[in-house]
Parts: C-alpha cells; sequence; structure tokens
C-alpha cells in the first residue's frame, strides 16, 4: 500500500515538474565568456627541447561596453638553456555607442629574447562594424596612441636607451564562419609613428572537436621596420593548441 502510494505521488507530481522545467529549458546567455588553450611540444633524440604556450581570454560584453583581456605566454628550450620566453597582455573597453563605438586598448610585452625586451601601446580612438551577420564579421578601429619600446642590449650598445614615439593605430578585426564547425579569424593591426613603424597579422582556424573543445592552429607575424643590429625585422610564433571554451 505505501509503495503504491509513493507510485501515485510520482504520477501527479510529474505534470507539474514538466510545467515548472520544460524537457527544451536551457541556461539563459551570459554576458561573460572565456577561452583557455595550451599547446606543449617535446623532442627527444638527435634533438633535445622542448616548447610551450597558452592563451587565456576573458570577455564581458554589456549593454553599453565590451571589456576585453588576453593573456599568451610562449616558452622554448634545448637541453642546454632557454631559447624564447615572452608574455602579451592586451586589454581593451569599447563603450557602444550608435553605428560604432569608442575604445581604449593597453598592449604590454615582455620578450626576453626579441628585437625589443620591453613593448607598452596604450591608444585609443573610434570603432565600428564594417560587417556584422551570422556567418561574416569584421571590425575597423583608428585612434592615436603612445608607444614605450626598450631594446635588447647589444654589444655595441649594452645599455640602450628606450624608444618613445606617438603613433596611429588602425586594426582590421575579421571573422569567418567556414562551417558549423569551422571558423577563421584574422586581426591585422599598423602602428604608424615618426620612428618607428609595426604591421601585425593574428591569423588562426578553429575546428570544434566536440562541445567546448576545439582544435586551433594560429600565426602571429610581427614586422617591425626598424629594429637593433642584428636582429630580424620579422618574428613568426607558430601553434598548435587545445581550446577550451566556456560561458
Amino acid at each position: 500500500m505505501r509503495n503504491t502510494f509513493i507510485s501515485l505521488s510520482f504520477i501527479l507530481l510529474s505534470p507539474s515538474v514538466y510545467a515548472l522545467v520544460p524537457p527544451e529549458y536551457k541556461e539563459p546567455p551570459s554576458d561573460f565568456s572565456a577561452e583557455i588553450e595550451a599547446g606543449f611540444q617535446l623532442n627527444t633524440g638527435n634533438t633535445q627541447s622542448s616548447s610551450f604556450n597558452g592563451r587565456t581570454k576573458l570577455v564581458y560584453d554589456g549593454d553599453d561596453a565590451r571589456h576585453e583581456g588576453t593573456l599568451k605566454a610562449y616558452f622554448a628550450s634545448d637541453s642546454e638553456r632557454t631559447t624564447a620566453e615572452k608574455y602579451d597582455l592586451q586589454l581593451q573597453s569599447n563603450y557602444k555607442m550608435d553605428g560604432g563605438y569608442l575604445f581604449g586598448r593597453g598592449d604590454f610585452t615582455w620578450d626576453q629574447f626579441g628585437s625589443y625586451t620591453r613593448i607598452t601601446t596604450i591608444s585609443s580612438g573610434y570603432g565600428f562594424d564594417a560587417i556584422d551577420n551570422r556567418k561574416t564579421k569584421m571590425s575597423l578601429e583608428i585612434g592615436p596612441g603612445y608607444r614605450y619600446n626598450l631594446p635588447i642590449d647589444t654589444v655595441a650598445i649594452p645599455n640602450p636607451e628606450a624608444e618613445k614615439d606617438l603613433i596611429l593605430r588602425t586594426a582590421a578585426k575579421f571573422e569567418h564562419k567556414l562551417q558549423e564547425y569551422t571558423s577563421i579569424n584574422a586581426d591585422l593591426t599598423a602602428e604608424a609613428g615618426e620612428k618607428n613603424k609595426t604591421i601585425t597579422l593574428d591569423l588562426h582556424y578553429k575546428n570544434t572537436l566536440f562541445q567546448d573543445w576545439a582544435f586551433k592552429i594560429g600565426t602571429n607575424v610581427k614586422y617591425t621596420e626598424v629594429v637593433p643590429a642584428g636582429s630580424e625585422q620579422t618574428d613568426t610564433v607558430t601553434t598548435f593548441n587545445l581550446l577550451y571554451t566556456f560561458q
């Protein structure tokens, strides 16, 4: 009798439960999203080397403003010494308005083995969405800024002076969805100053494996017009990472 009463109670309560929480219920979309990715390579045998790169991106997209922060880290070494160590921090806030947005941005680089070991760029300006549809998005930005570059120590100049420059920054950010599970992103940035000019292309391809996991191939190419003696004008970093997205 007791078991029968319990069974009847479940049957009577079931419609009420489904009415309160329907099967198709989904959590409302969040204004916050994040991406975490990492890649590691280890070589043994004739070549003893290892490398690691990681990236974390946080985004808060509200009704009036969008805030975004990205931290990147690159590290490489062989059996004798560290051959690469670099950290990039990018912060940007977009304040939305009719037809576009006003932005403030900061770019900070610490590169132990780069032609410039410290790079700081502060900029602001105006941006707008040139293309915005279901498959393709492209935004354009322009504005003035200030750049601080500290060259690497060389034999000829053991204690170099920092390079300080007013710049004009222009940027194009492109995103295209190739298929349901694949997409391509390209960010092109140019900084023109009286003392130096740079062009940076950040290109990556992403393929979703399952749910929130994806495989990502990325290439970052930076050209600097004026570099210390003995340094290359072009720096290239290619990564193969596993990416996790949550929101």
